[in-house]
């Protein structure tokens, strides 16, 4: 889907209210979508809906009837889906020792995996043949994440569920993709996780590279791929090793 494509059509973006989601938000609509945001954050979502002339739902990603709700809204107002942007996440805030913490757990887990799930299978009935899937994952769901394991874990996961469901939905006309940037200027980064890349030197993209990768990755032919987002790096496919098969 190229930019010249975007006009006329209907975009959902979870996490829509602030950072990526907002960022990619606010492209869309000026090329000319109609765009539906979804937030748990009603005040920040409702406020960044009206100024770019979107709809707005409240949307807790973790729960299935609100992905639905969300969907029910673009199908209501717009009549289908050409693109799906499913890019709600949070840190985990809890390791699996002994700060490990349930409810931290199943939250992210319910956010960062289920918002995924949920939300591709409740834009599939409404998605119209063209139509993109993108879920944000993370360069933590391609490396291994010692200063937090339960959102790495996350984050392969939909890294596997990208990679599968691309060639499996391929014949319906539908894409999906993958975006994993890397530590981004986003709420994301509390003060901790913020400190310590400082401390570390570690380079922070800014929202709008992120940005120009999402539409880069848009723009491609291919699916089931997970585009990397790095400082100083051209964004472009991760390229896996073939697994060892049998002998």
């Amino acid at each position: 889907m190229n930019i010249d494509d975007i006009s006329g059509k209907v975009a959902l973006v979870t996490g829509g209210a602030g950072g990526i989601g907002a960022g990619v938000a606010r492209r869309l609509a000026a090329y000319g979508a109609h765009v539906v945001l979804a937030d748990v954050d009603a005040e920040a979502g409702a406020r960044t809906a009206e100024e770019i002339g979107a709809a707005f739902v409240r949307t807790d990603v973790s729960r299935l009837e609100d992905n639905q709700a969300a969907v029910a809204l673009a199908v209501e107002r717009h009549g289908g889906l050409d693109l799906a942007f499913l890019n709600a996440g949070v840190a985990s805030g809890c390791g699996l020792g002994e700060d490990f913490d349930l409810a931290r757990y199943r939250r992210v887990m319910g956010i960062n995996l289920d918002g995924v799930v949920f939300g591709v299978h409740a834009a599939l009935p409404a998605m119209r043949a063209g139509g993109v899937i993108v879920a944000t994952a993370s360069m933590a769901g391609i490396v291994g994440i010692p200063q937090d394991p339960v959102y790495a874990a996350n984050k392969h996961a939909v890294v596997g569920l990208v990679r599968s469901l691309g060639p499996q939905l391929e014949p319906l006309g539908i894409r999906v993709q993958g975006l994993c940037p890397s530590f981004a200027d986003t709420g994301i980064l509390d003060g901790d996780i913020k400190a310590l890349l400082d401390e570390m030197k570690f380079p922070i993209l800014d929202v709008e590279t992120v940005v120009e990768a999402f539409f880069s990755l848009l723009a491609s032919e291919s699916t089931g791929e997970c585009w990397f987002v790095v400082p100083g790096r051209e964004s472009q496919p991760f390229l896996f090793r073939r697994a060892p098969g049998p002998r």
